[in-house]
């Protein structure tokens, strides 16, 4: 079976490629070299679904399903209801994400962010960042990177920032005499923050994938990703400045009067955002909770308020919004069979035991780590890589001794930037579509962009308190993790030296040496010891004992032994002396016993 698909792969490149001989070799040697190399097994089979997907350029979703069943076929059994009996527990996984609330909250966002596009809530935004920042050099480029931010802390999702500000800032510096390269670059890369600032779908994603291994709350990597994704804006906006600076570009006035204006104008737009996070944060409700609110407040706010959009644009913002959601949640439900069998073959303990091989320190890790991710992102979505490669990277980094927290927003850092790097950065083909530009012209336009948040990565991965500080602060605990000092065993108290006695009194020690047997004292009589008059009083015992000889004059001292001895002898003799002997003196009273034996 193997050799079968090899040949219908390399039939597939040779009708596809007959011309661009260059191509055809590039996907035959890939098929060989897979076939040979895996011997024809699991992993040929991987590469060569792959492979297969890419020469019929099938989406992503399709590539997830076969990858699914074929890895499920070849993995279980041979018998068709082996693999039956795996599709049910896939199934039923299945079901249980749609159990989950949290998973709620995605659609809602999407919806939310779709009915802002349609109307003036990203427009009221940017009006408020320009009239704050607009008198800064490059001001206008700094307020639309305030807008992405503020924008993004609705919409939680990185496309639909780029559409939404991008399609307004984009044309406005270009009238400005912004460079085009630079307009472009910058907002394809600052509508990547969607995924970084609070809420973000694929936080609630990442939360819900890495579940089973490290439960996690979306909300706290909601919290975690605040001070990253501000500190990741604030270096592009001061490379709006610079650019400001270099091309001399002509800035607004500061007026504190039009940043009351426009606040004003904009006042239920900047509200979204602090009811939405002041919400979760509060407790007053939750992630999901929080999603529908921002529907309904969007809903209300565009078509009462604003009154910019009508009723009767709702089926396209229902027909967007369902385009959207249905390709995510098809791709995350196949997701869920290759998970399956990666949890079939453990793949993920058998990571952590090879990671432990290695032997390898905190530092080494987290570089090889990164430059995975990073070319992770250049080859999948953000999505897809979540959804495969966060639960087998999480229980590594539990098992480095990394944060959880830290470790997630360092995987959404890496494929924030994997949104705007070539093949499949998304931002990059929705940026060329929206510009009507070439993907060439786009992939040239983000690398200095790409740079500026490549070293904003560096401060997040090194510095782990901006991810976990502001939650440590909220959740009353000290910033940094104190060390406990090594405990000092005190001094000890110097023993002072006894005083010298008054002449003529003796110390214990020689009145002790003066009572010691043996020792001649004069005239003293000996102390004798304990000992010493237990032995002579065993002594003395073994001589009373023995017959006296030539001791007359001494009366020995009987025992209480003899006495009771001698005694009961006594008593027999004279019994003996009574029964022998009949009574001879007169007038002895009779007994009883005599005086019946005469009466009879």
């Amino acid at each position: 079976m193997s050799l079968l698909f090899l040949v219908v792969l390399l039939a597939l490149c040779g009708g596809l490629f007959s011309k661009s001989w260059i191509r055809l070799g590039i996907f035959a040697a890939i098929a060989v070299a897979s076939y040979v190399g895996f011997s024809g097994g699991v992993g040929f089979w991987v590469i060569g679904v792959i492979e297969l997907c890419l020469l019929l350029g099938q989406p992503l979703f399709v590539l997830m399903g076969l990858l699914s069943v074929v890895t499920l076929a070849l993995v279980t059994t041979d018998s068709p209801v082996g693999v039956l009996a795996e599709v049910s527990v896939v199934i039923e996984k299945i079901l249980e994400l749609a159990s989950k609330e949290v998973l709620l909250a995605i659609p809602f966002f999407v919806i939310a962010g779709e009915v802002m596009t349609q109307g003036s809530l990203a427009q009221r935004l940017i009006d408020v960042a320009r009239a704050v920042f607009g008198w800064l050099p490059g001001g206008l480029a700094v307020a639309g990177v305030a807008g992405c931010i503020f924008f993004a802390a609705i919409s939680g999702s990185s496309p639909v920032t780029v559409i939404a500000i991008g399609s307004i800032m984009v044309p406005a510096l270009l009238k400005a005499g912004y460079p085009e390269d630079f307009a472009m670059g910058l907002f394809t890369t600052a509508g990547s923050l969607g995924i970084l600032i609070p809420p973000s779908i694929p936080m609630i994603v990442y939360s819900i994938m890495v579940g089973a291994t490290t439960p996690m709350d979306p909300t706290d990597l909601f919290l975690a990703g605040v001070v990253p994704g501000a500190l990741i804006g604030g270096m592009l906006a001061g490379y709006s400045v610079f650019i400001g600076f270099r091309h001399k570009l002509s800035t607004d006035s500061f007026s504190i009067a039009k940043i009351i204006v426009e606040a004003k104008r904009g006042f239920w737009s900047l509200m979204l955002p602090v009811i939405i996070l002041g919400g979760i944060y509060s407790g007053v409700f939750t992630t999901t909770e929080a999603a529908a609110v921002s529907v309904v407040y969007a809903l209300l706010v565009e078509l009462f308020i604003h009154g910019e959009l009508k009723v009767k644009d709702l089926p396209h913002v229902a027909e967007n919004s369902m385009a959207v959601m249905g390709a995510l949640f098809l791709i995350i439900a196949l997701a869920i069979g290759l998970n399956h069998v990666l949890v079939l073959q453990q793949v993920p303990e058998r990571m952590v035991e090879w990671l432990q091989a290695l032997d390898l320190d905190r530092t080494s890790f987290l570089l090889m780590v990164n430059g995975f991710l990073l070319l992770v992102g250049c080859f999948m979505d953000i999505m897809s890589a979540i959804l495969i490669i966060a639960p087998m990277l999480a229980p590594m980094s539990v098992a480095m001794g990394i944060d959880p927290i830290h470790m997630g927003i360092i995987f959404i850092v890496n494929l924030e930037i994997g949104y705007c790097t070539p093949p499949v950065g998304l931002n990059l083909f929705v940026a060329s579509t929206l510009f009507d530009r070439s993907l060439g012209q786009v992939i040239k336009a983000v690398i200095t962009p790409l740079l500026i948040m490549a070293a904003g990565l560096l401060l997040v991965v090194w510095v782990p308190v901006l991810s976990t500080g502001l939650g440590r602060v909220l959740d009353g605990k000290p910033l940094f993790d104190e060390d406990v000092p090594a405990k000092v065993a005190p001094d000890a108290p110097e023993t002072p030296e006894p005083e010298a006695p008054p002449e003529g009194v003796k110390t214990l020690q020689e009145l002790m040496q003066g009572a010691s047997p043996g020792e001649d004292d004069g005239d003293a009589p000996e102390v004798k010891s304990l000992q010493e008059l237990m032995q002579e009083s065993n002594r003395a015992g073994d001589d009373d004992a023995k017959p006296a000889a030539g001791g007359a004059g001494e009366e020995k001292v009987k025992t209480l032994q003899e006495l009771m001895q001698e005694s009961k002898r006594a008593e027999d003799n004279e019994a003996a002396d009574d029964a022998a002997a009949e009574p001879a003196e007169e007038g002895r009273v009779k007994t009883l016993q005599e005086l019946m034996q005469e009466a009879k």
